[in-house]
């Protein structure tokens, strides 16, 4: 009796198998279409309540990971949204979260480190082509970006009038493709670069020597305050100018991994890479410095980004924060791409959701 009741079971799940084969076309573009329903054209800005949120658009770094884009930070205050930073994959992941690149407001550079501008090209595409816009992406950073900008606009310039011609000048207006730079001057260890609508943003010098200009900024709004650490190591100057930040997200690479990954390399006769992995060591904060630091400034949360190595499985985040929970009072998180931090206006309150 069992035996034929397992014979009658396999060949019932080998028939639906064959029916689900056989209606693999039409089920397929049912799906299609729920997931058309479901997620062209999502906003997430417009369910958002007044105050500061910041999403994480990019976690990763120069190394290969593929859960994590280049490092990519979106700040949105009320009606005003910035990037921080776009590298490869960012603009890839904004437009996953539901964010229209077609409503950005501009782009803060932190430095010109390759991995933190590597996303641009794609950025100025659909900042341009997501809302017939008609001015260019509007980048901010210290002088030297006219340079970055000018590079970018030149290698696109082509492929501008390929979209002209193809789309139309309503669609692609001319006047909207690439972006401009608009650069500032830092007088001192800080400097207020934006100022409009209630939104105060900050730059500050930080340490990443043999890079320089290098910045992070921060972000206030309605009585809440966000800070982005860029890269740095262990920086006495953002703990000052982030004193009571509702949140930083600062960069961190754990120097006992990379310890162990330069250690294969020498093994397999690679001193390149390893020259590299050690090199990259002491311009990074550690996880254990960047809690330290956030308990120096009073912050209420740490958010750890621009991960160094990359992690590809959540088991790993905690060999990757060391001793760093008990050097700050508040909570610790692994960031990954899609998280979204809001921060209400005149409140508290800090929230936490994944848009991915």
């Amino acid at each position: 009796m069992a035996k034929k009741f397992a014979i009658g079971l396999g060949t019932l799940i080998i028939a639906a198998f064959a029916v689900a084969i056989g209606f693999q076309k039409p089920i397929g573009g049912w799906l299609f279409q729920r997931a058309v329903e479901q997620n062209a054209g999502r906003d997430i800005i417009a369910s958002l309540d007044d105050g500061l949120h910041v999403g994480l658009c990019g976690t990763g770094s120069p190394m290969p990971n593929p859960e994590r884009a280049g490092p990519c930070n979106v700040i949105i205050a009320g009606d005003q949204i910035f990037l921080v930073d776009i590298g490869e994959g960012g603009n890839r992941v904004l437009n996953l979260m539901g964010i229209n690149p077609a409503q950005l407001d501009g782009l803060l550079l932190t430095h010109f480190h390759s991995d933190h501008i590597d996303g641009l090209g794609p950025l100025m595409l659909f900042h341009w082509t997501r809302g017939a816009t008609t001015t260019p992406l509007p980048v901010h950073g210290q002088t030297g970006i006219e340079a970055i900008i000018d590079g970018f606009n030149a290698a696109y310039a082509t492929d501008d009038t390929y979209r002209i011609a193809h789309h139309g000048v309503e669609v692609v207006p001319p006047s909207g493709g690439g972006a401009v730079a608009f650069p500032f001057e830092m007088a001192g260890s800080r400097e207020v670069v934006l100022q409009e609508n209630g939104l105060t943003i900050t730059a500050f010098t930080v340490d990443h020597a043999p890079v320089d200009p290098a910045v992070g900024y921060r972000f206030d709004y309605k009585g809440r305050a966000v800070c982005i650490s860029g890269d740095t190591s262990k920086s006495s100057n953002l703990e000052a100018v982030c004193d009571g930040a509702d949140i930083i997200v600062h960069d961190a690479l754990q120097p006992a991994m990379v310890e162990q990954m330069r250690a294969r390399m020498l093994e397999l006769d690679n001193p390149f890479a390893a020259k590299i992995l050690f090199d990259i060591q002491d311009y990074h904060a550690s996880p254990e410095d960047a809690a330290e630091s956030a308990q120096t400034a009073g912050a209420q949360t740490l958010v750890l980004s621009h991960l160094v190595p990359p992690l590809p499985a959540e088991y790993l985040y905690p060999a990757f924060l060391g001793d760093a929970e008990s050097r700050f009072d508040g909570p610790i998180v692994v960031g990954e791409d899609g998280m979204l931090f809001s921060l209400p206006a005149g409140d508290e309150e800090i929230t936490q959701t994944n848009l991915l």
